[in-house]
């Protein structure tokens, strides 16, 4: 397993609730690696729920919410891989202090990622938001850098995605009044808070391209401020249809003592996936800066959603006090994504205006 994973005793029972593709391509593969326990699993397409058990040994396949609940016990843990607008209507059902990973994002929008904040808390839930970029394998080696002083106070981070997304894959989101944003940028947002913390304001405007007119947005520039000596810049394009050369997707963070470049493949020639790479510099006084390599084992898909999960079963297990990944801090990634579109819906200063 990636080193500098959070380490839990993956014994508690693991109860699946969807069996999508996210599920089958990076939740179960995860668990897989990590030796965790999953026991059951719901969809309301029963045959997917039952290919998905059967590629993946879970023993137990339920027809039902109902019949699942009837058949866990008080320390299972409910993986919530379901869209965003049927969220409310899962937790609803789901026991009062349950143990819950609900996928992100945290609803469609801001007022129902505030409704889902007071369920979890009227609940009493122990509820985290599968935002797993920040446990990354690459992530987790910056942070490691960041803990040991190597890098010094951050002043610089850029996400740069210049890649062709299918969005096809995706059927709902040709009805989805946001999308990259929501389903995308968003991993970008809460990693930047991860790191920095909240911001003061996010600038942002997303917009259309000729080739996808079905979709509500596939490109993004955001800015999230932190003031006169940080910056940090979100660009996204999913529309560079000229082939993979010049495609790229990177993570740059620069602090007064050193700096990181993170090449992460898996969004080239998606879903077929690059190399990543992770390169990075020390300043040493009286020398030229040498840029170095480090071998990382892991990369965002699967390994980040062992992060996700051994958050919720630190918790549920009394090993931490709340997850680090918990709605009441997910809260402020949705408030960002919103304030992100607020600010591309009003726009910049006019010409006219001046």
């Amino acid at each position: 397993m990636p080193a500098n994973i959070p380490s839990t005793s993956g014994k508690l029972p693991i109860f699946m609730i969807g069996a999508g593709g996210i599920v089958n391509t990076a939740h179960l593969p995860a668990y897989g690696i990590a030796g965790y326990h999953v026991q059951g699993i719901f969809d309301i397409d029963h045959s997917k729920a039952r290919n998905t058990a059967g590629k993946f040994n879970i023993p137990h396949v339920f027809r039902s919410m109902e019949e699942m609940l009837a058949n866990t016990s008080p320390d299972a843990v409910f993986d919530v891989a379901v869209p965003g607008a049927e969220v409310i209507s899962v937790l609803e059902k789901l026991p009062p202090a349950s143990s819950v990973l609900l996928q992100k994002p945290m609803g469609e929008n801001y007022d129902e990622a505030k409704k889902i904040l007071e369920l979890v808390r009227a609940k009493k839930m122990n509820a985290a938001i599968n935002f797993q970029l920040r446990y990354a394998p690459y992530i987790l080696a910056v942070k490691d850098l960041i803990n040991k002083g190597l890098l010094g106070e951050l002043n610089d981070i850029e996400v740069n995605v210049n890649v062709y997304t299918p969005w096809h894959l995706w059927d709902f989101l040709f009805t989805s009044p946001r999308v990259e944003i929501l389903y995308h940028s968003i991993h970008y947002i809460d990693l930047v808070r991860n790191l920095l913390g909240n911001p003061r304001s996010v600038y942002a405007k997303t917009t259309k391209h000729p080739s996808m007119l079905r979709l509500a947005s596939v490109r993004s520039n955001i800015i999230m401020d932190y003031g006169e000596m940080i910056r940090a810049n979100i660009l996204t394009n999913h529309c560079h249809n000229y082939g993979t050369p010049k495609q790229h997707s990177y993570i740059k963070i620069e602090g007064s003592k050193g700096a990181v470049k993170i090449d992460f493949g898996a969004l080239i020639d998606y879903p077929r996936g690059a190399a990543d790479g992770f390169e990075y510099v020390l300043l040493e006084e009286g020398k030229e800066p040498k840029w170095r390599q480090m071998t990382i084992e892991g990369s965002w898909f699967p390994h980040a959603f062992i992060g996700s999960m051994a958050q919720v079963m630190m918790a549920a297990e009394g090993r931490i006090t709340t997850p680090d990944n918990s709605a009441e801090d997910c809260i402020h990634t949705m408030a960002c994504v919103e304030a992100a579109y607020r600010s591309s819906e009003t726009g910049g200063t006019r010409l006219d205006d001046l």
